[in-house]
């Protein structure tokens, strides 16, 4: 029985830390993410966003993405992604500020992107936001490296 408890134990253990480096965010039609802050363990070599849209509204009436970016450029990616388009998820095409990003998706939809955690540097204030027109003002949090 011991020896089953403790396989048991280990296989718990070896998942858990196999999905440390994958995280889901929701958001859903009240223009709302489901946590205001992610972290990610620094050992992580890749880490995976999962956005899941837990709304009804199709995509080009309450559209989501996720971006990570540093927080001060916020501002400035949404401003220039709102004449990129929704076709082009609402960010300028080549944008080096973004360093990650999910297209934009509907309710019902879910979609991943995943980014080498090098891209962060150790002080910078890094940020997740939305950045369909509109929804960045309420739509953002932290994203940590710990």
């Amino acid at each position: 029985m011991k020896k089953i408890l403790g396989s048991i134990l280990f296989i718990l253990a070896a998942s858990a830390n196999a999905n440390e480096c994958e995280l889901t965010i929701e958001s859903n039609d009240m223009m709302q993410f489901s946590t205001k802050s992610l972290t990610a363990p620094k050992s992580c070599k890749e880490v995976t966003v999962t956005l899941k849209h837990t709304g009804k509204l199709p995509k080009n009436a309450m559209g989501h993405n996720w971006v990570l970016s540093k927080q001060a450029d916020i501002p400035d990616i949404a401003s220039d992604g709102m004449g990129a388009g929704l076709d082009k998820n609402y960010l300028k095409e080549g944008d080096s500020r973004v360093l990650a990003a999910t297209k934009i998706i509907g309710g019902g939809e879910q979609t991943s992107v995943t980014f080498a955690s090098n891209l962060l540097k150790e002080g910078e204030n890094y940020a997740l936001f939305c950045s369909y027109p509109g929804h960045y003002a309420i739509m953002q949090g932290t994203f940590t490296l710990i």
